[in-house]
C-alpha cells in the first residue's frame, strides 16, 4: 500500500512538471531574428510581439536609474531580456511618442542589479528626443548625446569580450559612435529592450528592424 502511494505521488509530481514546462514553452516570447527565448524582468502595462517587432508599454513611475547622489534609486521598469552569446552585435529602431520627460525606449545589457548598460531614446530635462546612454558600475554614470528630430532612431550595440560599444543612426545604415568602454561581465549576463516612463502615467515603445548577430566586431569605429 505505502508502495502504491509512493509511485502515485511520484507520477503525480511528474504530471505537474511536465505540465509546468509545457506552459512555460507556450508563453515563452521569442522574435524571429533572436535566436534565444526570452522573458520578462517586470512586468509591462502591455506588449505585442512579431516575427520582427515589439511593443513595450510602461506603466507609470518606471525607470532604471542609479543616482549619483543616491537619491534615487530603482529598477522596475519592464524589460524583455534573453541570454546572448559571449560576444555580439544587436541592431534595432527605436520610436515612442516622447508625452512626458524622461520618457525612453532602450537597449539594455545586465550583468545584476549593480552593473548594466541602457541605451536610451528619451525625451531629456530640456524636452529635446536625445541619445542618451547610462553606464552603471555601482552607480550610474549619464551621458547625454545626440538630439534627434524625430521620434524614431536605430541603435547598435556590440560586445567584443570585455569591450562594449554603442553606436546610433538616423537610417540605419551610416552609424555613428557613442561610447566605447570596458565592462567586465562575468558569469551571466542579459540583453534586451526596456520601456520607461519616470514621471508620466505610460510611455509606448516600439522597437523594429530588429537584428541579432553572434559576432565579434574588429573595428569599432566602423562597428564591423
Amino acid at each position: 500500500m505505502q508502495k502504491n502511494k509512493f509511485i502515485c505521488r511520484l507520477l503525480i509530481m511528474a504530471f505537474i512538471l511536465i505540465h509546468l514546462n509545457v506552459m512555460a514553452q507556450q508563453n515563452a516570447i521569442q522574435i524571429k531574428s533572436i535566436p534565444f527565448k526570452m522573458f520578462w524582468e517586470n512586468t509591462p502595462q502591455d506588449y505585442s510581439v512579431t516575427d520582427s517587432s515589439l511593443t513595450i508599454t510602461a506603466g507609470a513611475k518606471t525607470d532604471m536609474f542609479r543616482d549619483p547622489n543616491v537619491a534615487y534609486n530603482t529598477d522596475n521598469a519592464p524589460k524583455l531580456l534573453f541570454k546572448p552569446d559571449e560576444n555580439f552585435v544587436l541592431t534595432a529602431s527605436i520610436e515612442h511618442s516622447f508625452l512626458n520627460k524622461w520618457d525612453g525606449g532602450a537597449i539594455v545589457f545586465k550583468q545584476d542589479s549593480l552593473n548594466w548598460v541602457k541605451f536610451c531614446f528619451e525625451k531629456d530635462y530640456t524636452g529635446a528626443r536625445r541619445v542618451v546612454s547610462v553606464v552603471t558600475k555601482n552607480i550610474s554614470d549619464d551621458c547625454n548625446s545626440v538630439e534627434i528630430l524625430t521620434n524614431k532612431v536605430f541603435y547598435k550595440i556590440a560586445k567584443a569580450d570585455n569591450v562594449i560599444t554603442l553606436y546610433y543612426s538616423i537610417n540605419g545604415l551610416e552609424w555613428f559612435l557613442i561610447r566605447h568602454f570596458q565592462f567586465d561581465a562575468t558569469g551571466n549576463f542579459y540583453l534586451g529592450f526596456l520601456a520607461q516612463s519616470p514621471t508620466g502615467n505610460r510611455c509606448e515603445v516600439n522597437f523594429s528592424n530588429i537584428n541579432y548577430i553572434a559576432k565579434k566586431i574588429k573595428d569599432p569605429y566602423a562597428g564591423d
